[in-house]
């Protein structure tokens, strides 16, 4: 029943990560209760066949049993690790708080104005009495001058109450609150500093402390001998997998090269740690006992290099997955690495069910098995006259595998795709090695002063000569394909599509022609379907976006939008709160205009819209508006605004106050839209 897929360990992870996900889409199907007793009917039947059959095709029905009996318990798991699930939560608790204590849960990330940090809330104070809970938010508390950091572990006392997270304010931008929500944190609170006061500092120091110093002390001396911040990101991001000093100039470089991965410490970097072990190691394979030490050391090496980064998720998968390769070998076996796959999955989804929607993860997980899967018979379709093409070749052959395996998701997440990946990371990937292996030799050297200056010096020029590779790559005419939408079900469709290709490449069977040729018919139809439905419709949109104004016309691929300079000046507000909605318009072109103090009136397909951004006194009797979109608080209720203007519908953008807004829609809420507290105003024509 199951023979289709041949390796013991993929059918438990399968039908185990079946189980976690439809637990994550579908959580109220059947509740957690009913959920256990089909687990225990399923352990129970398992149990009992086992002892009383023997015949194959028993075995068979036995084996569907437990894998029934797997699927199960993935979803009765996800549902227990579920933090608002549990009695305790925050979400239970409905009084008032006044102040709440809580633990640092990880070391401080240095944004533009704050610091932001993830804690879990142990007891609040309603006034009166403190209450225990214990739930995950995170806090922001504004920079100031002299402000101090505090640190792993570290008990605080904050004031005021957290918030809930609130769900996206604009069409189809990222999903903060999901996102958050599969790391258990469904709160968050912005702080100034006087709120918050140092109670006491970590008593028991766990191995998360004694790891998170540890990669204090490696930023510390990496920072020391590279003055350059540039270069400071880059060593930073690719040995510790530190990304907070990685600017938007240095991100786009090398997501246009095709060289983003290295920046992302997993298993590209623990992959070359461990062949450097085998390789120096390598004399002792053919002792007796040498495969022994081999794994020890090897298990050594790795897990000192998770240790260091901070024991972060992507390290830990990689980690994890490596040294069960390590530990097989010296029992003589050789390990499926399919079977080493999932069964490394497997283990860290027992820890962290959430992991499976880690876009890390995923991709992770795909790089490897598309290398496994593609690279050697890739490889072995020519074979170079020279060593140095046999190298080319093999570094392209592992690019092609891993750019065809994550090829889908990259679409997915990011919308885009690097044209010179595969030139690229032949100059990239050795690149990235030389200055993982001088950053540790700095950090291995940095208790002698002159040596590590040496090795700093050489990290120096190593990082010049990677970035200036990049950033030449980066200006190559057409080096970033980008604005690509796809929907998800389009993205398993290609992942369905490049994995029967693949298969048609190996067995040369008609039927797989046509199954991939319907995957690919499927696709088109659906962006087809896409284009006619929504890219061809106009669009008039005023987004949400705190204390800026922001408006939008589409159509058919142009954008017409007014907005503050501020706004369309800051990039990342711009790509958070607008680049989903013109991605999904299949924006290709788009006209700015700022926003001035002198009412604007603009006509589109027999609309008239106004655009008022200061108290007027006048207005042209005979001109009526469809919309009048009314920013900073230059009215200040809806009847001075009908007798001033005439209009049918009021919507006040989020350049007004909070109250203000409030109080003019509750005035009349039909006729007034404030996006501050119903999100952004769409309407398609």
């Amino acid at each position: 029943m199951f023979r289709w897929i041949p390796y013991a360990m993929v059918r438990i992870a399968a039908f185990f990560i079946a189980g976690i996900l439809l637990g994550i889409y579908q959580p109220n199907l059947i509740t957690l209760r009913l959920a256990e007793i089909i687990l225990f009917i399923f352990v129970a039947l398992y149990t009992l066949l086992h002892w009383s059959i023997s015949n194959k095709r028993s075995n068979l029905v036995l084996g569907g049993i437990g894998l029934f009996a797997i699927f199960f318990a993935g979803y009765v798991h996800l549902l227990s690790f579920i933090g608002w699930n549990q009695p305790d939560h925050l979400s239970t608790y409905k009084g008032d708080i006044k102040y709440y204590q809580a633990s640092l849960l990880g070391l401080p990330e240095d944004k533009t104005n704050s610091y932001k940090y993830t804690v879990k809330i142990l007891k609040v104070f309603d006034g009166k009495s403190w209450i225990p809970t214990d739930t995950k938010a995170l806090i922001y508390i504004r920079k100031t001058e002299g402000q101090s950091n505090f640190f792993y572990g570290d008990r605080i006392l904050v004031r005021g109450k957290p918030q809930l997270l609130q769900p996206p304010q604009n069409p189809f931008e990222f999903d903060f609150k999901r996102f958050l929500s599969f790391k258990n944190i469904y709160y968050q609170q912005f702080l100034k500093s006087d709120q918050v006061q140092l109670i006491s500092s970590i008593k028991t120091k766990d191995l998360m402390y004694y790891s998170f110093i540890a990669r204090e002390w490696g930023t510390k001396q990496l920072k020391a001998q590279l003055p350059n911040k540039k270069e400071q990101a880059i060593a930073l991001a690719l040995t510790l997998g530190v990304t907070e000093g990685i600017d938007n100039e240095l991100q786009s470089a090398y997501a246009s090269s095709g060289a983003m991965h290295v920046l992302a410490v997993s298993g590209l970097h623990v992959g070359i740690l461990y062949g450097i072990v085998m390789l120096l190691l390598r004399p002792l394979r053919n002792q007796s006992w040498g495969r022994w030490v081999i794994a020890v050391i090897g298990l050594v090496v790795l897990w000192s290099f998770a240790f260091i980064t901070g024991l972060s998720p992507s390290v830990l998968r990689a980690v994890t997955m490596f040294s069960f390769i390590a530990i097989a070998k010296p029992f003589g076996r050789r390990t499926s690495i399919y079977n080493t796959l999932a069964a490394s999955a497997f283990i860290l989804l027992l820890f962290d069910p959430y992991l499976i929607m880690s876009v890390g993860f995923q991709l992770s997980y795909l790089a490897v098995l598309g290398i496994v899967t593609i690279h050697r018979p890739l490889y072995l379709a020519w074979e170079p006259k020279s060593a140095a093409l046999d190298w080319i070749w093999n570094i392209s052959c592992v690019s092609i595998a891993a750019q065809l395996a994550t090829f889908s998701l990259g679409v997915l997440y990011f919308h885009q795709f690097p044209v010179y990946f595969l030139f690229s990371n032949l100059f990239v990937i050795p690149g990235a090695i030389a200055v993982l292996v001088t950053s540790i030799l700095v950090l291995a050297t940095s208790i002698i002063a002159p040596l590590a200056a040496f090795f700093g010096t050489i990290l120096h020029w190593l990082i010049q000569i990677l970035n200036f590779g990049v950033f030449t790559f980066e200006k190559f005419p057409f080096s970033l394909i980008n604005d690509i939408y796809i929907t998800t079900l389009q993205c398993w469709l290609l992942i369905l599509a490049i994995g029967f290709s693949l298969l048609l490449f190996h067995e040369k069977k008609f039927s797989l022609m046509i199954i991939t040729f319907a995957l690919v018919t499927v696709f088109s139809g659906i962006q087809w379907q896409h284009h006619m439905d929504d890219v061809k419709k106009n669009r008039f949109v005023v987004y949400n976006i705190s204390g800026h104004q922001g408006i939008e016309w589409i159509s058919n691929g142009h954008s017409l939008f007014f907005g503050d300079s501020s706004l369309v000046m800051d990039a990342e507000r711009m790509r958070f709160h607008i680049r989903p909605n013109r991605l999904f318009c299949g924006v290709s072109n788009f006209e700015n205009n700022f926003s001035t103090k002198a009412p604007k009136v603009f006509e589109k397909y027999g609309k008239k819209i106004g655009i008022i951004n200061s108290p007027i006194s006048s207005w042209p009797g005979n001109l009526k508006l469809d919309y009048l979109i009314v920013g900073n608080n230059s009215f200040h209720s809806l009847v001075q605004a009908r007798n001033t203007i005439n209009f049918d519908k009021l919507i006040l953008d989020s350049s007004n106050s909070s109250y203000l807004a409030s109080r003019i829609q509750n005035e009349d809420d039909e006729v007034v839209h404030a996006v501050q507290h119903e999100g952004a105003f769409v309407e398609i024509f």
